[in-house]
């Protein structure tokens, strides 16, 4: 019988040394939406041995077009993003360790979800997770594969821990900025699975070779234009990172209870913490109401008035529909009181 990986071990720059080591590696994939569930899919189809995936947000009949695990099911039912992607890639390869978390990646959680992983990978969808991201992986020691994508434009950045190598910090001022995001300007599919296809490239090669080079690469799919440069001499020997290791945002200051996510008319809030409503109570509030309601084990989704409000199980709620946080808490509080 041929083995199922034959093909990619006959590629001589990776061969059975290679697929042992990825057999070996757990990798942490950090957000399974566009990117994230593209480069899980390909790193269970090329023999991961672990995955780790956290991801916050549930799927929406917009991620279709372009987050390749999810169907029109998931919708239907409501599903968080991590939960699906890792019932969907269990019936790829039923020999990859997957773990999945629906939470918020904080401060307060990132080191211990990090730590054991040899790599992380990056497919969220703002800049200041992937900066805490940067700096719970310096501060731990574990490379972080940096990717993003917008419209028709994609960039990858593999961030190492050696001496010298810049983090993402330091590429700050030569990043484009954050203004345009996939629900402000749109995003095409192909330039997804582009950045996500070279992520994984960069960290099979890291796996197999363990070498990684600081090159901060970019691409256009619809202009054909692209770009590629050595990112060495843009490290800063002040960086709050790399240079005095301060680490900001691991050690940021206190937290809001609200936040709109970004580039949605969405805002994430917080049950308070004197409150004991479980799902169960929730679903009940939902028949109450008279109000459209989609349970599962992860959350309870009601549709009341304009909005649709989904209560997770860790004690987050999104109010979807406006991105007023004190118009959300409002609505928050005349549904339970």
């Amino acid at each position: 019988m041929i083995h199922r990986y034959d093909r990619q071990q006959r590629f001589e720059p990776f061969g059975i040394i290679g697929q042992e080591k990825l057999r070996r590696a757990r990798i942490f994939i950090l957000g399974a939406g566009a990117l994230g569930s593209a480069s899980s899919d390909l790193l269970v189809r090329a023999g991961v041995g672990h995955i780790t995936i956290v991801d916050r947000d549930v799927i929406e009949w917009t991620n279709l077009h372009r987050q390749t695990l999810y169907t029109e099911d998931d919708v239907i039912q409501q599903m968080p993003k991590a939960i699906a992607a890792k019932q969907h890639l269990e019936k790829v390869n039923r020999d990859v360790t997957i773990h999945a978390h629906v939470v918020d990646i904080t401060k307060h959680n990132i080191e211990a979800l990090i730590e054991g992983h040899d790599a992380v990978l990056d497919a969220t969808d703002n800049l200041e997770t992937r900066l805490l991201a940067n700096d719970c992986c310096h501060k731990l020691g574990i490379p972080f594969f940096m990717g993003a994508c917008v419209g028709s434009y994609g960039l990858t950045f593999p961030i190492g821990v050696q001496e010298g190598e810049p983090c993402l910090h330091c590429l700050l001022e030569t990043l484009p900025p954050e203004s345009a995001t996939c629900d402000t300007v749109g995003v095409i599919s192909p330039i997804v699975t582009t950045v996500a296809a070279r992520q994984t490239a960069q960290l099979l090669k890291w796996l197999r070779e363990g070498i990684l080079t600081p090159k901060l690469q970019s691409t256009n799919l619809w202009t054909d234009e692209h770009a590629s440069i050595r990112a060495t001499a843009l490290r800063k020997q002040n960086c709050p990172c790399c240079g005095t290791r301060s680490y900001p945002y691991l050690h940021a200051g206190r937290e809001t209870d609200g936040a709109v996510l970004c580039g949605r008319e969405t805002v994430q809030l917080f049950m308070p913490k004197q409150r004991t409503l479980e799902l169960k109570q929730l679903q009940t509030l939902g028949e109450r109401l008279q109000a459209p309601t989609v349970v599962n084990p992860f959350l309870v989704s009601i549709e009341w008035e304009e909005y649709r409000v989904v209560f997770f199980k860790d004690r987050r709620i999104f109010v979807h529909g406006t991105n007023d946080i004190a118009k959300a808490r409002a609505v928050v509080a005349n549904m339970i009181g």
